[in-house]
């Protein structure tokens, strides 16, 4: 144990409130793998809302007032909303405002925090690995688009029980993860993405950056950065990849 470890309270330096989609088991032990001395995560669920839009985001809104009360009464000093394709659904200045509004906290997205990424990491072009549906895979290739960045190759991972929905994402192994990443990757692409913070990426993204020599950003490594940096922790952390590691 360090003196500061000794002399400080946990979370002295920030807490992380972290809202999840419900099925998602991953963000929470990779979020505590990557934290620096005296940051701490803390965690709510929510359901994902596909379409928010079909009632003026009135839905999405109501829930997140549930979830970020609960935030606001731990005393996060960051809160991120972490689910790619949800954050991907609604206006990311009205998801923002929402978050800092109810709590008073500094926040970011996951896709707002992987458009910074893929910026800090002066990527434009890139190939993106994922656990989702071609729909799903088309819709964030859209997205992305929008912003300036060209996918220029994609793939879903095939499931054999699809009735599993989110819970199957969890279930992939690193390993094949990382070689459904790899085989994802071209020459022309800039970098790689892994979507999806329920898919266990963060742990392979230094040794598939090492291979193939371009960075790999995933959906809790983004997420994770942004709100560091946005709290202030400029810290460089090593062994996922260059985003948290030189930026």
């Amino acid at each position: 144990m360090t003196e500061t470890q000794a002399n400080k309270p946990l979370g002295w330096r920030a807490k992380l409130g972290v809202i999840i989609p419900t099925v998602n088991t991953v963000t929470e032990p990779e979020f505590s793998a990557m934290a620096p001395d005296g940051v701490t995560a803390h965690f709510t669920r929510m359901p994902i809302h596909f379409h928010p839009e079909e009632d003026g985001f009135k839905e999405l809104m109501d829930d997140l007032d549930i979830r970020l009360d609960e935030l606001k009464t731990c005393g996060s000093t960051i809160v991120a909303y972490n689910c790619t394709v949800g954050s991907m659904a609604c206006p990311s200045d009205m998801l923002t405002d929402k978050l800092e509004s109810a709590t008073g906290a500094v926040s970011v997205s996951t896709a707002a925090s992987v458009l910074k990424a893929l910026a800090a990491l002066g990527a434009k072009r890139i190939s993106m690995a994922t656990p989702y549906a071609q729909a799903t895979n088309q819709h964030e290739k859209e997205y992305l688009a929008r912003f300036g960045v060209e996918v220029v190759a994609m793939a879903g991972y095939e499931f054999p029980n699809s009735g599993e929905g989110g819970r199957n994402y969890a279930a992939v192994p690193p390993g094949e993860i990382m070689a459904h990443a790899r085989a994802v990757d071209r020459p022309e692409a800039d970098a790689i993405f892994i979507s999806c913070a329920n898919f266990g990426s963060a742990g392979i993204a230094q040794a598939l950056e090492d291979e193939l020599g371009k960075p790999v950003i995933t959906s809790n490594i983004c997420t994770f950065w942004a709100a560091l940096r946005a709290g202030g922790i400029e810290d460089k952390i090593e062994g996922f990849g260059r985003l948290l590691a030189e930026h």
